[in-house]
């Protein structure tokens, strides 16, 4: 397991009783929660680079450091390598970047990681999620998904506590599930988005995000026959485009239900690019006032 990092204090975090400790940034916040290096520049980025067009303050945080993408160098080399990648990815997407927290194949749905992932949460305060399928090809993938939206859940619990503890704060927050890698899920079921995101306009800066992981191309090709993850990734942003009936590329995002996280059934990320830049599948389910 990688070291923990210290998270004791972050810019914008206040002391408490701390009157001069510096003001927290106004603007909302979308926080993108991805399983390893690489996961959100190929399948949330383009949103996310939308979102910080509209004024946006985006996060990312890779739950894994990536220690086992490669077949040449070990375990701590590999997680130095992709940490940079990481690091580089997210000046380009211009989010803020949080350091991992667990390794390749050790996300599991269990207490400590939940504390420390909602930890993360009440720190960046977000009001969108961005995350995994709840059901994917990998269970990495999986159960990021799963953590992302208990740690949004127990945001505002007093008595859950976060490792380091970090104040539970109130508002709401909507989480959205990105597609599943091959827009299947594991038993090969196709995967229909309730919402469409027309990333053309950002789908070249999405790429650059995507290719400054530059040691994923090698093992993703000896491991996955992936060709070209760059590749890879245009294919997908064009299917989800095609499935849009609009877009030339797009990303797909199926919105978590509201219970237990925003008062209201409200959708945030459709409000915050508007209609010229998201389009809700025709057969999304429309849910009744609870």
């Amino acid at each position: 397991m990688a070291e923990d990092v210290a998270m004791d204090s972050a810019p914008g975090d206040s002391a408490p009783g701390d009157s001069a400790a510096p003001a927290r940034d106004a603007r909302p916040v979308a926080l993108a929660i991805g399983a390893h290096p690489d996961d959100i520049e190929f399948h949330f980025a383009g949103t996310l680079l939308l979102l910080a067009d509209a004024g946006w303050s985006v996060h990312c945080i890779n739950l894994s450091g990536g220690d086992c993408g490669s077949m040449v160098t070990d375990n701590a080399a590999t997680r130095a390598i992709r940490a940079a990648e990481g690091r580089a990815a997210a000046a380009l997407l211009g989010a803020t970047f949080h350091e991992s927290l667990a390794d390749d194949l050790m996300i599991f749905y269990e207490e400590r990681l939940l504390r420390r992932l909602a930890a993360v949460v009440r720190r960046a305060r977000p009001r969108i999620v961005l995350t995994h399928a709840l059901v994917d090809y990998m269970e990495d993938h999986a159960n990021t998904g799963r953590l992302a939206v208990t740690a949004a859940f127990v945001r505002g619990m007093p008595n859950f506590r976060t490792d380091p503890p970090i104040d539970p704060v109130a508002g709401d927050v909507t989480v959205y599930h990105a597609m599943p890698h091959g827009l299947r899920d594991p038993l090969r079921q196709p995967v229909v988005p309730h919402l469409f995101v027309d990333t053309g306009s950002v789908h070249e800066r999405k790429r650059r995000a995507l290719a400054a992981h530059a040691s994923q191309k090698d093992w993703l090709d000896a491991t996955q026959g992936m060709d070209s993850y760059l590749a890879s990734c245009d294919r997908m942003s064009a299917a989800i485009g095609s499935l849009s009936g609009r877009y030339a590329f797009a990303e797909g995002w199926r919105r978590h239900l509201h219970l237990g996280l925003a008062a209201r059934d409200g959708d945030p990320l459709a409000d915050a690019l508007g209609p010229a830049r998201c389009h809700a599948h025709p057969d999304s389910p429309l849910l009744l006032e609870i």
